[in-house]
């Protein structure tokens, strides 16, 4: 997740320092609340996104606000499993190949990635730092690099990546329109934009159960395990203000996508954004 000062629009219930103080504060137990918050439904949204990405091998991924690493690490996971089916059906198409010439297929880990690559931007420094120590002790070491980066500014070329990903982040960049036109620019001629976000219930009784739980359970699980009970007050309160999955869809199209469309998750508890620079 990417985290700026609060944007002015924003009306709280109480002063808070800036965001990005509030999540460097967190970031230790930020993997714990989230399956804590969402019942661990978080990973499920995350793996959607990753079907509907539907990445091929050889794409340039940039996975805004992605400081923990979650969406990078599912690309990979993914792309790795592409390679490989495509790397058995030519093994067996090619009966005549020795078990060295085999296993050579197989020993070098970038290959495996079939030239994937991502490259994971957040202007946390802490939230980097976890995602670093997460990717060292699961091993992943090719197709992945990390940028301190702002997403208003990124630190790229035009027309640099195949897809921008950004899941849980883009609520609290203070300008979104600006991002969003960062996004169109880096991305290439047909490249997509994605964006999982919280979004707005479109199922009344879900919407009162929701509404409980965000303001009477979340803020003291943020209290009991990561001790900040502030921090997760503002989660919770960004999340209402966000613009709903309409107006979001409109901001999207001015920033120059076009086919831009949104799937609802959990009764619109989070919405995937999509669409495309053509």
């Amino acid at each position: 997740m990417m985290f700026y000062p609060m944007c002015r629009r924003f009306q709280f219930s109480f002063q808070l320092p800036s965001v990005y103080q509030v999540f460097e504060s967190v970031a230790r137990k930020y993997d714990v609340m989230n399956d804590m918050m969402s019942l661990g439904i978080h990973r499920v949204w995350k793996d959607l996104l990753l079907l509907k990405m539907h990445p091929f091998p050889g794409t340039q991924l940039l996975d805004v606000a992605g400081g923990t690493g979650d969406i990078a690490f599912r690309f990979l996971n993914y792309v790795q499993a592409q390679h490989q089916r495509k790397q058995k059906r030519q093994l067996r198409a090619q009966q005549n190949l020795s078990w060295e010439e085999i296993a050579k297929k197989y020993q070098n880990q970038e290959d495996s990635l079939g030239g994937s690559r991502v490259m994971v931007c957040d202007i946390n420094k802490e939230m980097l730092k976890m995602g670093k120590q997460k990717a060292c002790a699961r091993g992943y070491k090719a197709g992945l690099a990390w940028v301190l980066g702002d997403a208003e500014e990124l630190p790229f070329d035009d027309d640099k990546f195949d897809v921008y990903t950004i899941a849980f982040g883009i609520r609290n960049v203070t300008h979104i329109d600006r991002a969003l036109q960062e996004a169109h620019r880096v991305l290439k001629p047909g490249g997509r934009f994605l964006c999982l976000e919280f979004s707005q219930v479109n199922n009344p009784l879900v919407s009162r159960l929701y509404d409980v739980y965000s303001f009477q359970v979340i803020p003291v699980l943020g209290e009991v395990i990561a001790g900040d009970w502030k921090s997760y007050q503002y989660l919770v309160e960004s999340i209402r203000q966000f613009p709903p999955q309409e107006e979001f869809k409109e901001m999207i199209e001015d920033a120059g996508f076009q086919k831009v469309t949104y799937e609802n998750l959990t009764s619109g508890i989070v919405a995937i954004h999509s669409g495309f620079k053509l």
